[in-house]
């Protein structure tokens, strides 16, 4: 047992891939925590035709599969992609930073919406309550938002984490699944299903699974219920 672990954990590119999913989540965990926040609020605040088509492309990568997401990307980002085009500077496909993006685009959803509902309860009037006290915006964001959705976004949080662990269709694509470079542990349990390599594909679901099981728990936790 000892000499199998040491065998995976002694694989540069196991390795690596292990590296890569968790400077993923981390990088993830600080981008949806902001954006998400951000975004939220925008669609909570104001309806009107901008917040609709901003919500419908949030959301939909929910509803649309992965794989077709990630070919819109590189539609729009790639070298000579739509945004290229226009004058953009957009060199960041099959670079690390795509799937930061990757992961970034699977969890705004789950972000996004539990947070908006969350302030489209009764969190404006507190803020507005807050403001009239002599709260200016900064203190009313710091005392009265966020302590008000902090339990939303903690969950959305924690289920955007345990997409990004899981995402493959999207990176795949604007990744492009390089060894060394952009393959994450989802990835690389792809590449050894295709090499027939069982007991590495095994071992990977393993860590992913354990993973999986914490984020559980910890999603219970913040969701207040017992275990």
């Amino acid at each position: 047992m000892i000499d199998w672990l040491c065998y995976f954990f002694t694989d540069d590119t196991l390795l690596f891939s292990i590296i890569l999913t968790a400077k993923t989540c981390i990088v993830a965990l600080i981008t949806l925590g902001i954006c998400g926040v951000l975004v939220a609020y925008i669609l909570a605040k104001r309806k009107n035709m901008f917040t609709a088509i901003l919500e419908f492309i949030i959301t939909l990568p929910l509803v649309f599969p992965p794989v077709g997401t990630g070919f819109i990307l590189l539609l729009l980002l790639g070298r000579n992609g739509w945004l290229g085009r226009l004058g953009f500077q957009t060199d960041i496909i099959f670079t690390r930073s795509s799937v930061y993006l990757a992961a970034l685009i699977a969890g705004l959803p789950l972000v996004v919406k539990p947070v908006q509902s969350a302030l489209e309860r009764d969190v404006f009037k507190l803020a507005e309550a807050a403001r009239t006290l002599g709260k200016n915006q900064y203190q009313t964001l710091i005392l009265v938002i966020l302590p008000s959705v902090r339990k939303s976004l903690a969950a959305g949080l924690v289920l955007a984490s345990a997409r990004s662990l899981g995402e493959v269709g999207i990176t795949l694509i604007i990744g492009g699944n390089l060894v060394g470079r952009t393959n994450t542990v989802s990835l690389e349990i792809y590449n050894a299903v295709m090499d027939a390599d069982f007991d590495r594909a095994s071992f990977l679901c393993l860590i992913l699974g354990g993973i999986s099981v914490l984020l559980f728990m910890l999603l219970r936790k913040v969701s207040g219920d017992s275990l």
